[in-house]
C-alpha cells in the first residue's frame, strides 16, 4: 500500500462520518502549528509546512481544488514565514508583534477581496476544480492573507483566521471532511486565546535586550596640550610645555 493510499484510507467512523488519516493527521498538525504560533515559537512554521503536505492528500480526495491550492500556498508561506521570523529574531531573540496600520489593514482586506473574486472566477470557469467555488476560493485566499499577516507579526492575523473559520466549518462538513470541520471549531477557541495573548504582548513596554552600556569614563577627562616647540622672539627656543590633569605632576 502506497503512502498516499494509506493517508486517504479510513481511520475511523463517528456519527456516520468517515474520517481519513490524512484529514485527521493534517489537521492535528495544523492545530499544533497554531498553538506554537500563539507562543511565537519558530517551530510553528515547519509544523505548518508538514500539515500542508499531508492535507494536500485530503483535499485532493475530496475534489476541492481550492483546498489543494491552499495547502501549496501554506507550504510556500511556511518557508517564507520561517525566514521572516528568523530575521525578526536576529536582534532581540523574540518575534516582535504589533497592530497593522490602517493602510496595511485596508490593503490586506482589498487583496483578500480581489483574490477571492479572481480564484472563484477560475473555479467557475473550470468546475472540476471545486464543487463549491465561492467558499472554497474565500478559504484559499483568506488563509493566504492570514499567514501573510502572521509572518509580518500583525495581531490582525488572528482576525483573518477567525473569518476563515466561519466559512471553513460548514464547508468541510459538507465536503465529507468532518474532522476538518471539528478542528476549525477548535481553531476558533485557539484564535480567541491567541488574539488576546498577542494583543497583551503589544501592550508591554519595550525592554532592552542586553545590559545597558554604562559610561565609565571619568567626569573630567585629562587635557593634554600638543608638545610643540615654538621659536621665541629673541630667536631662542621655548621649552616644551604640557598641561596635565589637576593633581598630577609632570
Amino acid at each position: 500500500m502506497s503512502a498516499l493510499h494509506w493517508l486517504n484510507s479510513e481511520a475511523f467512523t463517528a456519527f456516520d462520518q468517515h474520517v481519513m488519516w490524512s484529514d485527521m493527521i493534517g489537521n492535528l498538525l495544523g492545530l499544533a502549528a497554531l498553538a506554537l504560533g500563539w507562543r511565537r515559537a519558530m517551530l510553528t512554521w515547519p509544523v505548518q509546512l508538514l500539515s500542508g503536505v499531508v492535507l494536500v492528500a485530503a483535499f485532493w480526495s475530496a475534489h476541492l481544488g481550492g483546498g489543494v491550492g491552499k495547502q501549496f500556498v501554506v507550504i510556500t508561506v511556511a518557508v517564507w514565514g520561517w525566514f521572516q521570523w528568523r530575521r525578526g529574531r536576529a536582534g532581540t531573540g523574540q518575534v516582535a508583534v504589533r497592530f497593522a496600520t490602517w493602510r496595511e489593514r485596508a490593503l490586506l482586506v482589498a487583496a483578500t477581496a480581489v483574490g477571492t473574486i479572481a480564484v472563484a472566477s477560475l473555479f467557475l470557469a473550470h468546475p472540476s476544480l471545486s464543487w463549491n467555488p465561492w467558499p472554497d476560493a474565500y478559504i484559499f485566499v483568506g488563509t493566504l492573507a492570514a499567514m501573510f499577516a502572521q509572518a509580518r507579526g500583525w495581531v490582525e492575523f488572528w482576525f483573518a483566521w477567525l473569518a476563515v473559520d466561519v466559512v471553513g466549518v460548514p464547508l468541510n462538513f459538507h465536503s465529507g471532511l468532518p474532522f476538518s470541520g471539528l478542528v476549525y471549531i477548535v481553531y476558533f477557541v485557539l484564535v480567541i486565546a491567541g488574539m488576546y495573548a498577542w494583543w497583551q504582548q503589544t501592550r508591554r513596554p519595550a525592554t532592552a535586550t542586553g545590559a545597558a552600556t554604562l559610561n565609565t569614563a571619568p567626569t573630567t577627562a585629562p587635557t593634554t596640550a600638543p608638545t610643540t616647540t615654538a621659536t621665541a622672539a629673541d630667536g631662542g627656543a621655548r621649552p616644551e610645555t604640557s598641561t596635565a590633569p589637576e593633581g598630577v605632576t609632570v
